[in-house]
């Protein structure tokens, strides 16, 4: 569990911030509800909180625990909102990031993904909440920009059941697609995977990918390692095909447990996984087996 000797204000700033965004709230209005000026919350925002009052205030507003809002024990994040902006948090500053995403980890995704994604929320999120899907566009976006910006050392590990499913579906966002849309989004999916072989087969400075065979937990996680502070987020929210950005909890912590076991499944997927020429080759036969079945359906 974090050391409450260790707690950065900082961070607790940081934490705020994204619990109000996944609140849907602006500063100005919970400065509001609070009674504070929108200096004040600025300033609580970049980690200058004088008064343990303003703190409980804004925990209350925002129906987040102080226990979270410190960063002690396990922080639970109710919405993909929230849940993305901490990613974005954590990351500003990683040296390493050790990811289980499904289908592949976004901040390997191609500019096409990123354009094709935005139709995928559009058909599959209610209009009253294509606001919130366009936030977490832009601060995935956000989050791809900083890993090119920084290029800390990423470590992607991915399932072969999971590419699959991608191949054999594509990038959707509800079912019932015309046919013509539905081919679109499959021969999409292929093109993303076809990216993931050619890093295999060329690999970029800084990236490691393995495709494993064993089966995935049902839950995506990151370990992001910042100097000697390693930090672990668990999520329930998918994207790319049938996302999920509107149900779940997704939880953030640094205690060490928790960290070093969901590390102990990362290591057991990596050694066992694919890598190189030998995971490109096996991409490659997934792609000529979607084919194949695409042509007799």
């Amino acid at each position: 569990m974090t050391d409450v000797g260790k707690i950065s204000f900082q961070d607790i700033g940081a934490r705020l911030r994204a619990h109000r965004i996944g609140r849907g709230l602006g500063p100005e209005e919970l400065a509001q509800r609070i009674g504070i000026s929108r200096a004040a919350l600025y300033r609580a925002e970049k980690g200058e909180i004088t008064k343990i009052e303003t703190l409980a205030s804004i925990s209350r507003e925002l129906k987040v625990s102080l226990p979270t809002l410190l960063g002690v024990g396990i922080e639970y994040i109710p919405n993909a909102l929230a849940y993305f902006e901490r990613m974005r948090q954590v990351e500003e500053d990683a040296d390493q990031i050790i990811g289980l995403f499904s289908p592949i980890s976004y901040l390997v995704t191609t500019q096409r993904y990123d354009a094709i994604l935005r139709s995928v929320f559009q058909e599959s999120v209610p209009e009253e909440r294509q606001g919130e899907a366009n936030q977490i566009l832009n601060i995935l976006l956000q989050r791809k920009q900083t890993f090119e910006r920084r290029r800390p050392l990423l470590v992607s590990i991915i399932s072969t059941g999971e590419i699959e499913s991608f191949l054999r579906n594509g990038l959707e966002g509800r079912h019932g697609l015309d046919g013509d849309l539905r081919a679109e989004r499959r021969r999409a999916a292929v093109g993303e995977v076809r990216h993931i072989i050619g890093l295999l087969r060329e690999p970029d400075i800084g990236i490691q990918l393995g495709v494993s065979p064993e089966p995935f937990p049902s839950t995506s996680f990151q370990i992001t390692r910042s100097g000697a502070q390693s930090t672990l987020t668990v999520s329930p929210f998918r994207l790319g095909h049938n996302p999920n950005i509107a149900v779940g909890v997704g939880f953030v912590t640094s205690a060490p447990e928790a960290v070093d076991l969901h590390d102990g499944i990362a290591r057991m997927l990596w050694e066992r996984s694919l890598r190189g020429a030998a995971a490109a080759n096996h991409l490659e036969d997934l792609i000529t087996q979607a084919n194949e079945k695409g042509a007799d359906a």
